[in-house]
């Protein structure tokens, strides 16, 4: 993983609305509208930082239909571990700077 993959999918989890979200989703997977009443957030709000983490990789969703034909989008968490050590940190910096030549062009 580079330097900018690290910073987006660490930038997605950098925020204490997305970490109450993933705490909630932690337990069990939860509907839009059910996880929105337990965090204290509208729907819209919701799905954005919902999109973050799914774009990072860090939830999953999902519809299902409910016994009276609604669709529902149910979102869970996806099995991750995050370990950040100075290794990591040369290790993306120099994969990044690999792909990137002095003059800022990729080769």
């Amino acid at each position: 993983m580079d330097a900018t993959a690290l910073s987006g999918r660490l930038g997605a989890i950098a925020s204490p609305q997305r970490m109450r979200i993933l705490a909630m989703l932690t337990g069990e997977p939860l509907h839009v509208s059910e996880l929105a009443r337990r965090v204290g957030m509208s729907r819209a709000l919701l799905y954005m930082h919902l999109t973050k983490l799914e774009e990072a990789g860090f939830v999953a969703g999902h519809l299902e239909l409910s016994d009276d034909g609604k669709a529902l989008k149910f979102f869970e968490v996806v099995p991750f571990s995050i370990t950040i050590d100075a290794q990591m940190l040369v290790a993306a910096v120099a994969a990044e700077t690999a792909v990137t030549s002095p003059s800022g062009k990729e080769d």
